[in-house]
């Protein structure tokens, strides 16, 4: 078996294709609860401003990108992953080249997401406080690495 060459890299215009793919994919996994409207308005946000405003980096697995982590400051305002390259440590890659830049992160994840939830404790991020999500209608939770 060949070893994936995986690369970390700012995020181009260009890459809203299969950055817009993996954020489907994976939102689809982690976030079966919500709405086909709330995901909808989710999707066309992402594309036209999330994304491109945020500081967005991408992973590329031999020169294809699977994977973004969008940053707002030291927060982590989205990170998907292809679902098959689930526990493969490339989504740990992405947080730790992320904290590398910024400093210990905090993250917003519903507490229903299933994946995400417990793949942010793995990687060292401890509960802060649980809030209503009002445009989702869903609980969302405050994580945080120590120091941030």
């Amino acid at each position: 078996m060949k070893t994936p060459n995986i690369s970390i890299r700012a995020y181009r215009k260009d890459d809203i294709e299969p950055v817009m793919v993996a954020w489907r994919n994976a939102n689809a996994v982690a976030h079966p609860f919500l709405s086909d409207d709330f995901v909808a308005e989710l999707e066309q946000a992402i594309r036209h401003i999330y994304v491109p405003k945020a500081e967005t980096y991408v992973l590329e697995e031999n020169g294809h990108v699977i994977g973004f982590i969008a940053l707002l400051g030291n927060d982590i305002g989205g990170l998907f992953l292809d679902p098959a390259r689930h526990g493969l440590g490339y989504g740990k890659a992405l947080v730790t080249y992320a904290a590398q830049l910024k400093g210990p992160l905090t993250v917003d994840v519903f507490r229903d997401n299933e994946i995400g939830r417990p793949f942010y404790e793995h990687v060292g991020f401890a509960f802060v406080s649980d809030e209503l999500h009002e445009p989702s209608g869903q609980i969302s939770r405050k994580m945080a690495m120590p120091g941030a």
